[in-house]
């Protein structure tokens, strides 16, 4: 009784969720598509493995894949491997165990940033992405 109003805008809640979720891998994913150099040289800053491999990758994953979610087109198996690409990128970009300072802090705060997303990413993967998706229709 107590949730019957999160119940009844359960679809608009989930639309707003996949957004709010989605923001962050279009935009930077976008950045990366259109300066698709200056990511391969800072894929090769963080150490990725082959850097122009993990440039695709990322953008794959950031840009076409968080477009896919946004309008709710095979949520839940992106949801699925967009949340292993964020764990993948905690831990290669957000290494804070190797580090000191103000460094440390920051990227102690990133990680768990993604590691926050991830479990945004897998409550989609077991929603789905709603009534206002196309996986619906």
């Amino acid at each position: 009784m107590r949730y019957t109003l999160f119940e009844q805008r359960k679809d608009e809640l989930i639309l707003v969720a996949r957004v709010l979720l989605m923001v962050l891998f279009v935009i930077f994913g976008w950045s990366k598509l259109t300066g698709f150099s200056g990511t391969i040289g800072f894929m090769a800053t963080k150490g990725a493995p082959f850097p122009m491999v993990s440039a695709i990758i990322a953008v794959i994953m950031e840009f076409f894949a968080g477009i896919a979610i946004l309008i709710g087109f095979y949520t839940r198996p992106l949801a699925l491997i967009l949340a292993l690409y964020t764990l993948g990128t905690a831990l290669i970009g957000h290494h804070f165990w190797t580090m000191t300072g103000d460094a440390y802090m920051a990227n102690l705060i990133n990680f768990y940033k993604n590691i926050s997303i991830m479990g945004g990413l897998l409550l989609l993967c077991v929603t789905g992405a709603g009534k206002y998706s196309i996986d619906r229709r």
